[in-house]
């Protein structure tokens, strides 16, 4: 599929953190992404989700990853948080509830095309007994 996205990655960096370190673990789940230091943040962009994508059929989170971005879901797009920590890793950990102490990783995907939904169908694909389903099969 052929999608067009804007993806805005804001990531708060604390004194006691290494900004580079911070940078890998954005890198880790979105790598290409473009970041910029600013005064206590790095804000990136990047138009690619293949990676993360990737990340949540091996994690095997598909149903987590939609039901994040249903609930912060909008006509231009949906939004996101997720753990630094996990990233680092280059592991996806949604983060809900309370955000962690350190910061979340902040994620505001604006889609041009095709549809919302049509994006989040492909990166996050309906699972049915656990595996991914078309949507159009349904």
């Amino acid at each position: 599929m052929i999608y067009s996205v804007d993806v805005r990655i804001e990531v708060p960096v604390r004194d006691t953190e290494v900004t580079d370190r911070v940078g890998d673990a954005v890198e880790n789940i979105f790598p290409g992404v473009e970041l910029d230091h600013e005064p206590g943040k790095l804000v990136g962009e990047t138009h690619e989700l293949e990676r993360f994508s990737e990340r949540l059929h091996e994690q095997a989170i598909l149903d987590t990853a939609r039901r994040e971005f249903a609930k912060r879901r909008d006509d231009d797009g949906f939004s996101f948080a997720l753990k630094k920590q996990a990233a680092f890793k280059g592991v996806v950990n949604f983060s809900v509830g309370n955000p962690d102490e350190l910061g979340d990783i902040d994620v505001r995907v604006t889609v041009r095309d095709p549809s919302v939904d049509e994006v989040i169908d492909y990166i996050a694909p309906p699972t049915e007994d656990g595996r991914p389903v078309d949507p159009n099969d349904r």
